[in-house]
């Protein structure tokens, strides 16, 4: 069973410029991940998929393997994960002359994602694939819900609710369970990845996380809230 676990980040990103390798407490965004995805026993290659040669050093200088530059079309804010993945598994296999049975994207930008999390996605993504099951990947329940209190303009202006039923949902509580897509951990059938084009093609099931490990780097305010979790979280495992 040979495991392969990407890491991807581009140089570009237009919300926080730099973000992956931005300092968060005295550390690059992307050696938080770096640094977990090596601890796991399970994990047999950690690769960092970049366009970015000061990306590439830091990865290299903490430890993942860099084996390729990402293409310029897959480096901009229109590329596709699921066409980052392709290349990426492509790369790797041919690189490296092997095959890999399961393919783990770990997202960089998700630093409040623990080794226990990608830990047991792992093993469920494991337990499920028996069941024709081709990813597993992070969710959370969502905060806001599309049959209580989302709400969509129709063709005239008027405001609806974004989802409906026979009757009408009054409270909160009554609403079906809905999920957020958090990105923080993708644990994919190689396979899965060569024939589809998107995620949720196939039958993919959820790693249910909780509230506050469901947050990722695409603003300042992001950012200075990650920081201010990380900094009760790194204060929790020091005492």
């Amino acid at each position: 069973m040979r495991i392969l676990c990407v890491i991807a980040a581009r140089g570009g990103s237009k919300g926080v410029p730099g973000k992956n390798i931005r300092l968060l407490h005295d550390k690059p965004v992307i050696v938080w991940a770096i640094e977990k995805a090596l601890l796991i026993q399970k994990i047999d290659r950690v690769v960092v998929s970049t366009d970015s040669p000061v990306f590439a050093d830091i990865a290299k200088k903490s430890g993942a393997d860099v084996p390729f530059l990402r293409p310029a079309e897959l480096a901009n804010s229109q590329a596709g994960k699921f066409q980052v993945w392709q290349h990426a598994l492509k790369a790797c296999e041919e690189f490296y002359n092997e095959k890999y049975d399961i393919y783990i994207d770990l997202d960089c930008t998700n630093p409040l994602i623990d080794i226990e999390d990608i830990e047991s996605s792992i093993s469920k993504f494991q337990k499920s694939r028996k069941k024709g099951v081709d990813a597993i990947f992070t969710v959370c329940q969502a905060r806001r819900n599309p049959y209580f209190n989302l709400v969509e303009a129709d063709s005239t202006g008027a405001l609806k609710m974004s989802k409906s039923l026979p009757e009408k949902i009054l409270c909160r509580q009554n609403a079906p369970v809905v999920y957020e897509h958090v990105a923080g951990v993708y644990v994919l059938d190689p396979d899965y990845i060569r024939t589809a084009n998107h995620l949720l093609d196939g039958h993919t099931e959820g790693y249910e996380v909780p509230e506050g490990k469901n947050l990722d780097i695409d603003s300042e305010f992001d950012f200075q809230l990650i920081e201010y979790l990380m900094s009760n979280k790194i204060k929790s495992s020091d005492q």
